[in-house]
């Protein structure tokens, strides 16, 4: 086998591969005689049909094969051979195979670049100095309030009022024309809670219960749906149900029953506690940032293209997966897939150059994860995951899955390897920065 490599970029190679005559023609002979033993021609006894009726039949399918098992398996022999690590399909351009003659093809595909990381122990980050404080602690008992306040039925009042939780029914049109996600019936919303468009929500302050009403809401020109952008539009509304928000009092009882302590003060104190690791834990996520920051300032490298459309994929699906709101219009007007798409191909860059570099860190380290240590996590998964406990076990058996699996769990290792060694210098915060979500 004749082999050459062009490097067309530090990212992209071209595999030109020649076989010779002989490794042709016993590949055709190991292909038809497989298809001997599988096949049954009139005429003949199973496995005794002769060459020359089985390539009258499928000549053209056995050729076929024959060049894609010699591509594939002198293909993977180069790369293995060579250490080449792959990351795109490989595009082939091969010649006419012909039996009883060589045959070449080429190859070209991208790699992961080679990199050299320096300076990679004693990295120095800044830890932003922070504390807890009462207003935060008073904020997140708040927010424990409103998780379990009730919504009862308004009495003595049917008109809709800021901050009534009303079911409504409604119909929109456009120079008396529905359009697509215009109609929706016993959508509940909360009247000035900004989960619609804020000319909606204003328009139905004052709407009677169970009495149709028409309104009219002018869409801003940037509005995310073009249909929508800049016109007004009709629509026709029927509020079904208002109800209004009743808070519990927050006091020794409402610590018993909703926070699991035997005071309010202990409450507090618990809220506190929660929040400090909270805080604890955004430190450390903000230092690892800075860390794999300066990996990426001091060690400047254009990943593979393929890597960062891949991610950028990735996170697309997921920015197009949380959904927008049906029905009643958004309450912000959203950025174009073409923006947002922008946006996210910068991080998905970010990111993968990220993967390389802490990749790279964990090799020179040898830092590895066990075979048993991914079943724990897959079983830790599998737990967290309540009754789609079995569907988590099943994702991870796969052999891909679980390696994904395993390469992220040697990135944290090897991230927080680094975030161990660094050199971390407090200084003094502007402003508190504390996750205060109760």
């Amino acid at each position: 086998m004749k082999i050459d490599i062009d490097e067309i970029s530090p990212v992209q190679r071209k595999v030109h591969v020649e076989l010779p005559a002989e490794t042709v023609a016993s590949e055709f002979s190991r292909a038809y005689e497989n298809l001997r033993r599988k096949v049954r021609i009139k005429g003949f006894r199973a496995g005794k049909a002769p060459r020359g009726v089985l390539q009258g039949i499928y000549g053209d399918e056995v050729k076929g094969q024959v060049q894609s098992q010699l591509v594939e398996e002198s293909l993977g022999e180069v790369i293995k051979e060579r250490g080449l690590q792959i990351v795109s399909r490989p595009e082939i351009e091969a010649n006419d195979l012909v039996e009883g003659g060589s045959f070449s093809f080429s190859a070209v595909f991208e790699i992961k670049p080679p990199i050299e990381v320096k300076d990679y122990l004693g990295i120095e980050v800044e830890k932003v100095k922070l504390i807890v404080t009462d207003d935060q602690v008073n904020e997140a008992l708040r927010r424990l309030q409103e998780s379990h306040a009730r919504l009862e039925p308004v009495e003595n009042r049917t008109i809709a009022q800021s901050g009534d939780f009303i079911t409504l029914d409604f119909e929109g049109s456009i120079g008396g024309k529905p359009f697509q996600g215009g109609k929706g019936e016993n959508y509940f919303l909360e009247v000035g809670g900004g989960q619609a468009l804020p000319q909606f929500e204003e328009a139905v302050i004052g709407l009677s219960q169970g009495m149709p009403a028409q309104i009219k809401v002018a869409y801003p020109e940037n509005y995310s749906n073009k249909e929508l952008a800049g016109k007004t539009v009709d629509f026709s509304v029927v509020v079904r149900e208002i109800k209004q928000k009743v808070l519990p009092e927050v006091d020794d009882d409402f610590a018993k029953d909703h926070g699991e302590c035997g005071s309010l003060a202990e409450l507090r104190t618990a809220i506190q506690s929660r929040l400090e690791n909270e805080l604890k834990q955004i430190q450390q996520e903000e230092l690892k940032e800075q860390i794999v920051g300066r990996l990426i300032e001091a060690c400047s490298f254009a990943p593979p293209p393929t890597m960062v459309e891949r991610q950028t994929r990735y996170l697309m699906e997921r920015y197009q997966n949380r959904g927008l709101g049906q029905g009643v219009p958004e309450s912000q007007t959203q950025p174009s897939l073409e923006e947002t798409r922008k946006t996210l191909e910068g991080r998905a860059l970010r990111q993968v150059q990220a993967t390389l570099l802490i990749e790279k860190i964990s090799q020179l380290e040898n830092i590895e994860v066990s075979d048993k240590e991914v079943q724990e996590r897959v079983e830790n998964l599998s737990r967290a995951a309540g009754d789609r406990a079995k569907t988590v076990r099943e994702a991870y058996s796969r052999p891909d899955t679980r390696d994904d699996l395993r390469a992220q769990m040697v990135f944290d290792r090897t991230l927080n390897f680094l975030l161990e060694r660094a050199l971390i210098k407090e200084v003094d915060a502007p402003a508190a920065k504390v996750d205060e979500q109760g």
